[in-house]
């Protein structure tokens, strides 16, 4: 069975997240961050680093968050991707943890990126229900799980931003949403 390795506050509510929309049973290994479980030998032999959350899926062992949706979406989607697929999937992942992660949290960067950021997705989302189209998928992940950040540990004012808006109640209310990132909500 596959493990996913994570802190009780951590990246790996967005692998949960996306786990469970996939229907891929998993063991979530909780490590006591404040202990320093994520430094110790067992777990450094699975990510250097000490960072989370990791995966070892078999004899496979992976970390980074947006590695890990890609390998999932990869190992587990529901239809094999063409390289043009696999590539827009990496472009909206990549976009989300970079991006979209730096131009949110960073509070410096906030004033001048959220305008840039958001507007294009707010256009996107007047104009279907997820980013890609009419099909839920793993850049819903990606992006919603850091847009769906914003009222949750932000209380920032989109206002301005109402499909966004629309966006991230609509995805919040998906029950995988609700057994992972959305259980942390309490």
């Amino acid at each position: 069975m596959l493990k996913l390795y994570g802190g009780a506050v951590s990246r790996a509510s967005i692998i949960k997240w996306y786990l469970e929309e996939l229907q891929v049973p998993y063991e979530f290994i909780l490590l006591d961050m404040k202990a320093g479980e994520h430094r110790q030998p067992e777990y450094l032999a699975i990510n250097p680093t000490g960072k989370v959350p990791a995966i070892v899926d078999g004899d496979f062992q992976l970390w980074e968050s947006g590695a890990i949706l890609l390998y999932l979406a990869e190992k587990y989607g529901k239809t094999p991707l063409s390289p043009e697929e696999r590539a827009i999937f990496s472009q909206w992942v990549l976009f989300a943890n970079s991006t979209l992660a730096t131009g949110i949290f960073v509070e410096v960067n906030r004033e001048k990126e959220m305008p840039r950021l958001l507007t294009p997705l707010n256009e996107i989302f007047e104009q279907q229900p997820f980013i890609l189209g009419d099909e839920f998928s793993v850049a819903d992940v990606a992006v919603g799980s850091i847009l769906a950040y914003i009222p949750i540990m932000l209380k920032l004012d989109l206002s301005g931003y109402p499909a966004v808006s629309k966006y991230i109640q609509q995805i919040s209310q998906r029950p995988a949403f609700q057994n992972s990132i959305g259980a942390g909500r309490s």
